[in-house]
């Protein structure tokens, strides 16, 4: 598919993915289209949905709108990250499917539908082996049941829905709030507010023995836009790096990265989460040709970087002027 003059409709937009993905199909030459909580797109509403749809006649959709967080947000919020990813993403594809215009729908799902055991590294093939790690499972399985409504919808509809499934991702613009980021912005933000604040130690969430695998946003942008214009089979697909790391050892790292020379302490009264997460990345290899370009340190400089020049200033300018 060529996207040069193409109608693109993107839920989330303006958000951390949204972004990254907005430039990539600017400069393909789509047509773009986004949608905003500032213009009242409520997505949870069919109404809304079906309104906007209608009038942009899309020819792609790309549905990255949810509520998302970390394992604390998580545990706080199980309702709501249930029925507002589930509700979100039903709405937008059963509308889609209706709308003549559009050609192909792609969903992004979330790296939390995986069973809470899958064996290393995670295979597409896995995702139905078993529950979802309990401190994200609605969430998770929110996600994973809009795979099954597109696949649903291809055999019923003739429909053409994809599905991916990103491991977490990283990068600036992230959610550096501590009471709803992941693990990446979470550290950033304490290990910078320890060295402005001349502290001895940081105290981070768990024992540091699971691990993770991350994936810079850019990237991700650069594999949903291989998505739209190579892929249109049902079988979902991984995107990532195929590498992982350790939470004590990116810990370590970043605190490296952000020049904090204090004691790392592990308050191991909270949750690890999934003990491990690394995906099988030879999918996305084959049928996308997508292999990601930048590594975990180049991408974490990168991050802290616009981190430090950006949120970091802010901080210091609010507290001047309070």
């Amino acid at each position: 598919m060529n996207l040069n003059k193409t109608t693109v409709l993107v839920t989330g937009g303006h958000g951390f993915l949204g972004g990254a993905l907005v430039r990539r199909l600017n400069d393909a030459g789509a047509i773009l289209e986004l949608t905003s909580t500032k213009k009242g797109h409520d997505l949870r509403d069919r109404d809304i949905c079906r309104k906007i749809i209608n009038e942009i006649e899309p020819q792609i959709i790309v549905h990255l709108a949810a509520v998302v967080g970390g394992i604390g947000a998580n545990q706080n919020n199980p309702g709501k990250f249930f029925y507002d990813n589930m509700a979100m993403g039903l709405n937008m594809i059963d509308e889609a499917h209706k709308c003549p215009s559009v050609e192909k729908f792609v969903q992004v799902g979330s790296i939390c539908a995986y069973p809470k055991f899958t064996p290393i590294p995670f295979m597409e093939e896995n995702l139905w082996n078993g529950y979802p790690e309990e401190t994200n499972a609605p969430y998770g399985i929110a996600k994973k049941a809009l795979l099954v409504m597109l696949q649903g919808y291809r055999q019923q509809y003739d429909f053409n829905g994809i599905y991916l499934l990103p491991v977490n991702m990283y990068g600036p613009n992230d959610n550096f709030d501590l009471d709803s980021s992941h693990v990446i912005p979470a550290l950033i933000r304490k290990f910078m507010d320890a060295v402005k604040h001349n502290m001895d130690e940081v105290v981070c969430w768990g024992t540091g023995e699971a691990s993770r695998e991350f994936l810079y946003r850019d990237d991700c942008a650069d594999a949903i836009v291989l998505a739209i214009e190579k892929y249109d089979a049902p079988e979902p697909i991984n995107i990532g790096t195929g590498c992982e790391i350790k939470i004590k050892d990116l810990a370590m790292l970043i605190a490296e990265l952000c020049d904090f020379k204090g004691k790392i302490v592990w308050d191991h009264s909270k949750p690890d989460g999934q003990p491990r997460r690394c995906l099988d990345v030879s999918r996305a290899a084959e049928r996308l040709g997508f292999k990601a370009k930048w590594d975990l340190r180049r991408g974490l400089e990168y991050t802290i970087n616009w981190y430090k020049q950006t949120l970091f200033v802010d901080q210091e300018n609010d507290a001047k002027i309070h």
